[in-house]
């Protein structure tokens, strides 16, 4: 077979399929600019896409044209099949590619139009179910992709179909041994559909306050307050208990108590709280109450209840308030500090000094 008789059709062929992939991406950038407005959503739409909406032309292109140009048949029939196997294995593997693409986008182009996540429940929500949606999508793509790619082939048809006629004993085998990353999986999904947690919700979870940073189809990171990260299987928020502070709003209550003397003014106490309230801008507004809620012992103990807009925010609320009452306490009522009270007997009298001296 001549060099020549091969090489000038594939110029050809490369040369039309490069053209296509060009002209696939002019027709992108011009389909995104007339759908979006604004130059950082073109930008969005335009980079995810290029390279696999490029490639998936490309490969079509270089397809049709080597059919059409008679390169197939200049390689022989070997080689012909060999090209035509090649594209499309190429062309499954760039449609698949370009679906996770535009799947990514999607979802980006929802999110976008729901704003910030932080202090918007519903925004929370969809962007929560979106990126667990988007995951799910993208792994059904990838495996039917797969799939579609080792089905090109007869040895993996053939095997397809015996694996088929025993299917039952393969489907338990595979159940058995895939039983623990299965049952994450659907503790993923069942916490998207019941919307027990969100992206951004603030939760105390083995003992360990913090806020749910990434919800996947196996795991879930729980951001600490010292920027410590807990993973943890979905499994676990379907079957252990665990505290959501943001479950229907992110206004919380928090309690700041303090043990002090019998003798502390209470009153007094009540007006430096709305004091304190009132010259900062952590408090809410909608609630303040200073109880005493134990007398027994030696002490009495106060407790304060505030509100704040969130979690972390109440928590520094709250060391704000202890602070303050701690300084008023010690400046104005150093009579009602805390203290320890101790009576000594008077001397024992002669008849108990006889006693002793038995």
């Amino acid at each position: 077979m001549p060099v020549i008789d091969v090489l000038a059709p594939m110029g050809v062929s490369i040369a039309i399929a490069a053209a296509a992939a060009i002209a696939a991406s002019l027709v992108l950038v011009v389909g995104a600019a007339a759908a979006t407005r604004s130059r950082r959503r073109l930008a969005q739409v335009r980079q995810p896409l290029r390279w696999p909406v490029a490639a998936l032309a490309f490969v079509v292109a270089l397809g049709i044209s080597s059919s059409a140009s008679g390169l197939q048949r200049a390689m022989g029939e070997e080689g012909g099949s060999f090209l035509a196997h090649t594209l499309l294995i190429l062309a499954i593997v760039a449609g698949a590619w370009l679906l996770v693409r535009l799947l990514r986008v999607a979802g980006d182009g929802i999110l976008a139009r729901y704003g910030a996540l932080h202090g918007d429940r519903r925004a929370r929500k969809v962007h929560t179910q979106v990126e667990i949606l988007r995951r799910v999508l993208a792994v059904v793509v990838v495996v039917i992709a797969c799939g579609a790619v080792l089905f090109t082939f007869e040895a993996a048809r053939v095997a397809g179909t015996s694996l088929l006629a025993s299917a039952g004993v393969a489907s338990l085998v595979a159940g058995l041994a895939a039983q623990s990353v299965l049952g994450n999986v659907f503790a993923g999904i069942q916490l998207v559909a019941s919307d027990a947690i969100r992206v951004d919700d603030v939760v105390v979870v083995e003992g360990e306050w913090g806020t749910i940073e990434e919800i996947t189809l196996t795991y879930v990171v729980v951001r600490l307050w010292d920027d410590r990260r807990l993973v943890l299987p979905s499994t676990h928020f379907t079957t252990t208990p665990f505290q959501n502070w943001t479950r229907t709003t992110s206004e919380v209550m928090g309690a700041v108590e303090l043990d002090v003397d019998w003798r502390v003014p209470v009153a007094a106490l009540r007006v430096e709280l709305e004091r304190i309230l009132a010259g900062t801008d952590l408090w809410d507004g909608r609630a303040q109450v200073l109880q005493v809620t134990d007398a027994v012992g030696g002490f009495v103990r106060v407790r304060v209840l505030v509100t704040a807009a969130d979690g972390p925010t109440l928590f520094d609320l709250r060391a704000h308030v202890r602070e303050l009452l701690v300084e008023h306490l010690q400046s104005q009522h150093a009579h009602a500090l805390p203290r320890q009270r101790v009576e000594v007997a008077g001397a024992p009298q002669a008849d108990d000094a006889d006693t002793l001296q038995q």
